[in-house]
């Protein structure tokens, strides 16, 4: 992932909890003679030490990223916020007049191979996991046992597994981070006083990331 240092996130816990928080991927992978781009939640799946060892999911079946070849170079991209910042929110302007627009945003990319699977065990306990993470807030959490047991059969041959084996995990965190204290706090604010929840969302990671800095 290209970015200045100070952009860059490595940290397994920083990364994984913003995948749970915007777990819908972009998936690009190389097929057989073009670029295949799918789009599924995926959950992380850690090991020894909290590192990222794979990302687990599905697609259907008929998605041409189902018959991709065994360890296909693979990378899955999260959306976190983003939003445009005008030089108007930095107090230098008034100073100096030395500002451009830029755009705020938290990003993550995973890279790993594919690992594709279809057995009906395998695919019914992922199945399971996404459910029970996506229901888990809702005061009446839906479970795959409710439908129908035909039904869901029908459902799970329906789809195929896809398992990321990671190599590569990398967030960029870019929130003004190389800007001044009161350009930073500018920006903030004038996130904050927007009307559109997205510019409210990225204020706050602002404000978390000033809290831990």
């Amino acid at each position: 992932m290209y970015g200045p240092a100070h952009f860059l996130v490595d940290d397994a816990d920083a990364i994984a909890g913003m995948i749970a928080a915007y777990p819908l991927a972009v998936l690009a992978a190389q097929g057989h003679d073009s670029v295949v781009i799918a789009h599924a939640p995926l959950l992380v799946e850690r090991g020894g030490g909290g590192a990222i060892v794979s990302l687990v999911g599905h697609v259907a079946r008929a998605n041409p990223f189902a018959a991709l070849a065994p360890g296909a170079k693979c990378t899955a991209v999260f959306v976190g916020p983003d939003a445009y910042v005008s030089p108007s929110a930095y107090p230098s302007k008034a100073v100096h007049g030395e500002v451009v627009p830029t755009w705020n945003y938290v990003r993550a990319e995973v890279a790993g191979e594919v690992d594709l699977f279809s057995d009906r065990t395998s695919l019914l306990e992922v199945v399971r996991q996404l459910t029970d993470v996506m229901e888990r807030c809702r005061p009446a959490p839906w479970s795959v046992d409710d439908a129908p047991a035909a039904y869901t059969d029908r459902m799970v041959a329906s789809i195929v597994g896809v398992r990321i084996m990671v190599n590569q995990a990398q967030g960029k965190w870019k929130l003004s981070q190389n800007k001044s204290v009161k350009d930073f706090a500018g920006v903030m604010a004038d996130l904050g006083a927007r009307e559109a929840p997205r510019d409210h969302t990225l204020a706050q990671a602002m404000r978390a990331l000033h809290r831990e800095g």
